[in-house]
C-alpha cells in the first residue's frame, strides 16, 4: 500500500494539479495532507481518499470543512492518525511545536509527517521516524512525499 503525504499547498492550483497526477500514477490509495490549504477551491482537487488537517493558514475552516465533505473526504483536528499494514501514522501541521513534540517523543507511532517549515527532512525519535515531505508552495523545489507501508521506504517527489 502506498500514501501519499503533502503538505503547505497554499491554494498553489498550479502544483496541486500535478502532484495529484503523479500520486494517481503511483497507485497510491490514501492521501495524508499536512494543513495550511488555504481555501475550499483547493480542497475540491483532491480524491475522498484524502485525510486533511488544518494548518496555521487555513483559515475558512467551515469553508474547507464543507468542502472535505462535498469530496468525501475527511478531516482530523489537531492532528490526524490512521492505521495502515499494522504500521501506526500520525500528522501534523507542526505550527504547534508542543504537540509536534509531544507526538514523536510518545513512541505511539512508526511514522510521524508534519509540514509548516517548507522544508523537506527526516530523522528519527525512538522508533518514530519524523518526516516532513517539504512543500508545493514558497519553495525553491516543491516536494512531496511517498510511503510504501509494506517496505517502509519513502520516496521523495518532485513537482515541476
Amino acid at each position: 500500500m502506498k500514501i501519499a503525504i503533502l503538505s503547505d499547498t497554499h491554494s498553489k492550483q498550479s502544483t496541486v494539479h500535478p502532484a495529484l497526477d503523479v500520486a494517481a500514477r503511483r497507485r497510491v490509495e490514501l492521501i495524508l495532507h499536512c494543513g495550511d490549504i488555504a481555501d475550499d477551491d483547493t480542497v475540491r482537487l483532491f480524491p475522498a481518499h484524502t485525510i486533511f488537517v488544518y494548518g496555521n493558514c487555513d483559515y475558512t475552516r467551515g469553508d474547507i470543512e464543507r468542502a472535505v465533505a462535498d469530496i468525501g473526504a475527511t478531516i482530523q483536528d489537531p492532528w490526524g492518525h490512521v492505521e495502515r499494514g499494522g504500521k501506526q501514522i500520525a500528522f501534523v501541521h507542526g505550527d504547534d511545536h508542543q504537540l509536534l513534540l509531544d507526538l514523536e517523543r510518545s513512541n505511539a507511532f512508526d511514522f510521524l509527517f508534519y509540514g509548516h517549515t517548507h522544508q523537506a527532512e527526516e530523522h528519527r525519535t525512538g522508533k518514530t521516524r519524523v518526516i516532513n515531505p517539504g512543500a508545493l508552495y514558497r519553495t525553491a523545489v516543491k516536494t512531496f512525499a511517498v510511503l510504501d507501508v509494506v517496505s517502509g521506504e519513502i520516496e521523495t517527489v518532485v513537482v515541476a
